[in-house]
């Protein structure tokens, strides 16, 4: 299971945060949303400009029914898909802040 290999990683790397990102990610195609955010909240305090982990962490909260936090980061992942000129993930981004 991709999960357990990722926990097993991050276990032994706990500051590795590229482990904690595949690790949230596998836990996000688990629909372990909240567990995800955990790992996804110690990335961007890793790395405050990780605009991926912000879109999921945003897309994690719209699926646990919290659309207050969600729009919050997904306004912060906006903000960072237009000062790095990601064009493919801004829309993506602006779709989801329309729809809420």
């Amino acid at each position: 299971m991709k999960t357990q290999r990722f926990q097993d990683l991050v276990s032994k790397n706990p500051d590795n945060e590229l482990f904690r990102f595949s690790l949230a990610q596998a836990l996000i195609e688990e629909d372990r949303h909240e567990e995800a955010i955990e790992h996804l909240d110690t990335c961007i305090q890793k790395k405050p400009d990780w605009m991926v982990a912000e879109i999921l962490k945003g897309k994690s909260l719209l699926a646990l029914q919290r659309p207050t936090d969600a729009k919050q980061t997904l306004e912060r992942a906006l903000q960072l898909a237009v000062e790095q000129h990601h064009e493919t993930p801004e829309a993506e981004v602006r779709k989801l802040l329309a729809d809420l």
